[in-house]
């Protein structure tokens, strides 16, 4: 596999997981309470539990973006 191919790759995983990010984003922040009561009915969690947990992951999905797509398609893109 060439550098570019790899660039392509890693620059197309980027755009999907940004897209899945704002995705997540959305529905947190406009549906809210439509996916709590979806989540409510497997899990018994107070308000501020589901949203530290998503906050936290959002957080998390976020960093991992950064550091596994974001990072290494700069640097093939810089060496390349």
């Amino acid at each position: 596999m060439t550098i570019d191919t790899m660039c392509a790759v890693l620059g197309w995983c980027c755009v999907i997981n940004m897209g899945l990010l704002l995705w997540w984003f959305v529905m947190f922040m406009f549906a809210h309470d439509w996916v709590y009561r979806f989540h409510g009915k497997w899990f018994k969690l107070s308000v501020e539990q589901f949203d530290s947990i998503h906050y936290a992951g959002i957080a998390f999905y976020k960093i991992a973006i950064f550091v596994f797509n974001l990072v290494p398609y700069i640097a093939l893109c810089i060496v390349g």
